[in-house]
């Protein structure tokens, strides 16, 4: 890995590329510091106190949301946008024959309708934070005005990190989008190395719980690794071919079918599906309301929307057992839905069939389509149990060695080591094809 990296910075080519890389994430950098007028920012880190959603969002946005950046909302908009059409794909026959057979006009198509379904997602988004915040007391001028005027400053930030995004894809090296979350994670990092060297001098750090902590990171580092490289070969063998007088033999190879096939999504929408609601609560609730109940028997029911959040923050809060056992479930359940998704096994037995090719001791045709189901029902139910307890387990052990300083989740970990991962991969590409190049020159 090192070579290659001294390799990259000595090729003109990719020294270019990886310097606009490094230019898009100052400019990420920067519009991080351009925050919002009018915010009364002690009311805002009060209410950020007591959100663990906005937390989850500031995160993800390089603490932009914390500071009340114009790009407060991240990437976010475009992520689901993203992940919606990539789901609408598979339920359109429409936009399934646009992917498959519409070549690259037809992904051009898609990717429009993405910025689109961006914008729309956005404006919702930033319509709902601007009318809580202005609800909660966050923003000094309440009209009407500077309530349009702060979901355009937010919609406006999270267009331009798109179109950063793109940039960095077209003019850099690796996935523009992601490149954009991995800086924002990274950026959390030195606040927290901080943090802990700050508890360490005041004598309020479990040292045996932060060494302890750190070998559990770096084994679950290696494991993610492990999971997003691993693969299972099924072998595939193809038919001789007769072409004129002339007979080719068949040729080996196989189909590589990833143990991870769903990545980091299936626990965004879990953690996504657990906070939002709570968070949401929280939006419409009035303090100064007190909880209300019904009493049946030994039953309360809540009546209103203060009990209703109180209830949520008492049985369904991140420490809870409740709330545990719903995030494994969830993201167990989102990793088989978003797998089959991914891996349509009908086509890839259908293309099987039509070139020609086999499975050694499996009739092409329905019996392929089963054994290769039956296969990848196999890993992914290894994945499943994988990032269901990856979810849960990190902030559990966080908790227990008592390391309260340095925030490390189960989502952070696999945006940063399959980021990183992915960037790598495409630097060995292309100075693959640097060698290539000067091969067929010579």
């Amino acid at each position: 890995m090192l070579d290659n990296l001294r390799a990259a910075i000595l090729v003109p080519d990719i020294r270019k590329r990886v310097g606009f890389v490094l230019f898009a994430f100052a400019a990420f950098v920067f519009m991080i510091h351009v925050q919002l007028p009018d915010v009364d920012e002690a009311r805002w880190q009060q209410m950020l106190a007591g959100g663990t959603f906005y937390n989850f969002l500031g995160f993800l946005s390089g603490g932009a949301l914390q500071k009340l950046s114009i790009i407060a909302m991240g990437i976010t908009p475009y992520i689901n946008a993203s992940i919606i059409m990539q789901l609408m794909t598979v339920v359109l026959p429409q936009l399934e024959e646009l992917a498959k057979k519409g070549g690259e006009e037809g992904r051009k198509k898609i990717s429009q309708y993405t910025r689109w379904l961006t914008i729309v997602l956005a404006v919702v988004q930033a319509s709902t934070m601007a009318r809580a915040m202005s609800t909660n007391g966050v923003f000094y001028d309440t009209s009407v005005w500077f309530l349009v005027y702060a979901v355009i400053a937010f919609v406006s930030g999270t267009l331009f990190l798109m179109w950063l995004g793109e940039q960095i894809t077209d003019k850099g090296i690796g996935n523009g989008v992601s490149l954009i979350i991995f800086v924002g994670i990274v950026l959390r990092y030195p606040t927290y190395v901080a943090q802990t060297i700050q508890a360490g001098q005041k004598d309020g750090l479990n040292v045996l719980g932060l060494v302890l902590f750190i070998a559990i990171a770096l084994i679950t580092i290696i494991s993610i690794i492990f999971m997003n490289q691993g693969q299972r070969r099924i072998p595939v063998q193809q038919a001789r071919r007769v072409v004129g007088r002339k007979m080719f033999a068949g040729r080996s190879s196989f189909i590589p079918l990833r143990l991870n096939n769903s990545g980091v999504i299936s626990i965004i929408f879990a953690i996504s599906i657990l906070l939002l609601p709570q968070q949401a609560l929280s939006w419409f609730q009035h303090s100064t309301t007190l909880p209300a109940y019904a009493h049946f028997g030994f039953i309360e029911i809540p009546t209103n929307m203060t009990a209703v959040s109180l209830a949520f923050q008492t049985y369904f809060s991140p420490n809870s057992l409740l709330y545990n056992l719903a995030y494994f479930v969830l993201v167990v359940v989102f990793t088989f839905f978003y797998s089959s998704v991914v891996v349509n096994v009908h086509d890839v037995a259908d293309n099987l069939k039509k070139s020609g090719s086999f499975i050694p001791g499996i009739r092409p045709g329905a019996p392929t389509e089963d054994y290769i189901r039956r296969i990848l029902l196999r890993i992914t139910t290894v994945a499943a149990v994988y990032l269901g307890l990856l979810a849960v387990l990190p902030s559990t052990l966080q908790r227990g060695l008592g390391v309260t300083t340095f925030y490390l989740g189960s989502t952070s970990l696999l945006i940063v080591v399959g980021v990183a991962l992915d960037t790598m991969t495409q630097i060995e590409a292309r100075l693959a094809m640097r060698d290539y190049k000067g091969f067929i020159k010579r």
